[in-house]
């Protein structure tokens, strides 16, 4: 259709309120809610997206990038503020930009970037339940930075791989691993070209290893290398995961990209 126009968007999600990012016949996705959304304002059933991280289950977003090919013309806020008044609570819109027929939000993508806030106290969480993981013994989160930083770079992260991962190849470039101490939290910064499933929750649950003294980094180091994801650690939460930010070429001029993982989630953090 000589109308069809390519749409990018932005938008955060609370994952506690869907089964993932990925369309799933029970409809109860945030891509399901989102297409279902984006019909309603050009008058058909659904408008297919692609999103740039397809997360899991309990995963949030605080900016989760995707496109799709619009059937009509509408202005920019009717993607934002008119999906909005059909989308449940829990998932919004941010912003949406025209963009040449070449983007794609997956493919154009430079590199993603997670944040995991794990709450580490004696006590379980109670406010901050579903939005933090959460260990009970004190946790050397110097060690752990240090033993981190051996992840970056590019390697072949099977060890730290879903058995039910369909990625094509397990080597990916971590371009960055970053941990910090605030008050209670401990916050992990990560940023690859690109990720496995349930790569950063395995990650998390072998540092974590590390910082209570089951692991030196030289084990961790090991256990990479081995390629054996019966040697690692347990897959930890999805509860503290969040999706924040993707980078792209300056090119496309997106009104958010990437890098924006120095804000705060939420108040206290």
């Amino acid at each position: 259709m000589a109308d069809r126009q390519r749409i990018a968007i932005g938008l955060e999600y609370d994952g506690r309120g869907f089964e993932g990012w990925q369309t799933q016949p029970h409809g109860r996705t945030v891509q399901d809610a989102l297409e279902r959304a984006l019909g309603r304002i050009a008058d058909t059933e659904r408008v297919a997206t692609v999103c740039a991280g397809r997360t899991d289950t309990g995963v949030h977003a605080t900016v989760q990038v995707a496109h799709f090919d619009a059937p009509v013309a509408r202005p920019d806020q009717a993607w934002v503020r008119g999906v909005n008044s059909h989308l449940p609570e829990g998932v919004a819109v941010l912003w949406a930009r025209p963009v040449d027929e070449g983007f794609h939000a997956r493919f154009r993508a430079q590199s993603r970037i997670y944040r995991y806030l794990l709450l580490n106290r004696p006590v379980r969480p109670g406010l901050l339940a579903g939005r933090v993981g959460w260990h009970h013994l004190p946790l050397d989160v110097e060690a752990m930075a240090q033993a981190a930083q051996g992840l970056v770079g590019t390697h072949d992260f099977s060890a730290f791989r879903a058995a039910a991962c369909q990625a094509r190849s397990p080597v990916r470039e971590m371009r960055r691993v970053a941990l910090s101490r605030r008050g209670d939290l401990i916050v992990f910064e990560f940023e690859a070209n690109a990720f496995l499933h349930h790569m950063i929750r395995n990650l998390v649950g072998a540092l974590v290893y590390v910082g209570k003294g089951a692991w030196t980094a030289g084990r961790l180091a090991s256990v990479l290398a081995a390629r054996d994801r019966s040697q690692a650690a347990p897959t930890f939460s999805p509860d503290g995961l969040y999706l924040c930010g993707v980078d792209y070429s300056d090119a496309w001029l997106l009104p958010e990209r990437g890098r924006i993982i120095s804000r705060p989630l939420f108040a206290g953090e």
